[in-house]
């Protein structure tokens, strides 16, 4: 396999990593203007075609197979590197690599393996993921593409409907999600996973999709018709299910490599335009709410840094995340809101030339919102939360929130912090919104714990005791927010008396 590896391929970190930054840094600013690449669809294809030339994938391939060795801290590394100069970029190296590469490499067959790898290596292949079906977006599970049983050559036949897949119209290979089709037709519970190779067809794109941001990724709706061989379909340690809850938790995990470098600039650039901009005579950075909107950013990009270390730490390419879904979706969602939240900021501290689009502050702000959105809406996921918290509750007869979070692994060097404010016992029958108030509160008590421990590792101590007031504040907030009795409801028929014209006198 030696023979197949690219120079980039054996470099040190450092040397592949700088090498990487600087042919970004080259082609979005240099040779380019960095507003024209990010702001229309796509990418030139001699600019993919260098960016791809410095092996950036190859951080997700096993070194058996001409990659790197699919270290998770090199791949965050890579993806943090990307997202300092795009984010859209970095979405598309993450969707290539957690959601086609990984689960390639965890559950694919030796055959698929060696013949996709090596594509990727030597030939700058890219590949997507379809799970996502226009009548069943979060409630995937209940997805109607299927899969009839093999015939005598042992292929599976595979129809359905895909859409907001990333890299539409673009990937080479495609990961595909199905359920399995009786004789009469009927959809099983369980998932499959099949490889498909782009160019033997069978994948019609019935739309592309204007999406709102992330202009360089194609999204669109898909047709598939498709045959695909044994060797192709990736085989799970179990179930489907719970391959699938691996793959998409191992994805949630790794936000904080798409997100790190992503704050890191957002940070650098709210820093820059407050220190050069004059306000009655004095510049933005010595304003107070100007001091607290930048203190914010600085804490946003600890935790995700927190986060970072976390997943590089504890997420090996061989653990099975499939029970990870208390960190997994508390990483995704507080890092995401965080992204958005610092987008905002950015705007607000540029004032009105932040939005315009080919502004960073506005480009920012559309293309961070969908963070929020796809791999599981947070709304859902800070549920989630709450209800894996309660149900290990259950399980261990701890009614007292505080007690069971000050001897949880993932909080319990952040309950002490809020030993007042959360002891109580727990409403197991609590309303929906009470649930997503409280996962709110938990994810963001795990990504305090997080930064507690990075601060123990060595981090920075002035970043980390800053982001620690700021989680705090916010933990209180949300808290008190969850403790609070009044909760408004919808009012169906609210025409009558709701006319302020009506009640004016003539």
């Amino acid at each position: 396999m030696d023979a197949i590896k690219p120079a980039s391929v054996k470099k040190s970190l450092n040397d592949f990593i700088n090498e990487y930054q600087n042919k970004l840094s080259e082609l979005f600013t240099e040779r380019n203007e960095e507003n024209e690449l990010v702001n229309n669809r796509g990418l030139p294809p001699y600019v993919m075609r260098q960016i791809l030339d410095c092996k950036p994938l190859s951080t997700f391939i096993p070194s058996e197979h001409g990659g790197r060795g699919a270290y998770t801290a090199e791949a965050l590394t890579m993806l943090e590197t990307t997202s300092y100069q795009s984010l859209p970029l970095s979405l598309m190296m993450g969707i290539n690599g957690a959601l086609f590469l990984q689960p390639l490499a965890n559950y694919g067959h030796d055959q698929a393996q060696a013949e996709v790898f090596k594509r990727f290596i030597l030939d700058n292949n890219m590949g997507g993921l379809m799970i996502t079906e226009p009548d069943f977006g979060s409630d995937a599970l209940k997805m109607q593409t299927g899969f009839s049983q093999k015939d005598q050559q042992g292929n599976y036949k595979i129809e359905g409907l895909k859409h907001w897949a990333g890299l539409t119209g673009w990937a080479d290979y495609w990961l595909i999600t199905a359920r399995g089709m009786d004789n009469e037709g009927n959809l099983g519970r369980d998932i499959g996973f099949f490889v498909h190779d782009s160019s033997k067809g069978g994948i019609e794109v019935e739309e592309y999709y204007k999406n709102l941001g992330l202009l360089m990724l194609p999204y669109g709706k898909n047709r598939i018709d498709i045959t695909v061989s044994e060797e192709y379909r990736l085989q799970p340690k179990s179930t489907g299910v719970k391959m699938m809850l691996d793959i998409l938790h191992r994805s949630r995990l790794q936000f904080p490599g798409m997100s790190t470098g992503y704050l890191r600039r957002i940070m650098d650039e709210a820093i820059e335009h407050c220190r050069d901009r004059y306000v009655g005579g004095k510049s933005l950075f010595n304003y107070d709410q100007v001091k607290e909107r930048l203190a914010n950013l600085q804490s946003y990009f600890t935790v995700s840094s927190a986060m970072a270390y976390f997943t590089s730490t504890n997420v090996s390419m061989e653990k099975d995340t499939s029970k990870m879904d208390v960190a997994a979706n508390s990483i995704k969602s507080v890092i995401t809101d965080y992204m958005h939240e610092a987008s905002q900021s950015l705007m607000q501290l540029v004032g009105a030339k932040g939005y315009r689009l080919d502004h960073i502050a506005g480009r920012s702000l559309v293309d961070s919102r969908p963070f929020q959105i796809f791999e599981g809406s947070n709304d859902i996921l800070y549920q989630q939360i709450s209800e894996s918290v309660l149900k290990s509750m259950r399980k261990s007869k701890v009614n007292n929130l505080y007690h069971f979070l000050k001897d949880y692994s993932l909080t319990e060097h952040a309950a002490d912090h809020f030993k007042d404010q959360l002891d109580f016992e727990v409403d197991y029958k609590m309303a929906q919104r009470k649930l997503v108030q409280l996962g709110r509160a938990i994810g963001r008590m795990v990504s305090l714990n997080m930064t507690i421990k990075l601060g123990e590792s060595g981090f920075n101590s002035d970043l980390i005791a800053n982001s620690i007031k700021s989680i705090k504040s916010e933990i209180n907030g949300l808290v008190a927010r969850y403790a609070s009795e009044a909760q408004a409801d919808i009012i169906d028929e609210y025409q009558p008396d709701s006319s302020w014209l009506q009640l004016m006198r003539t």
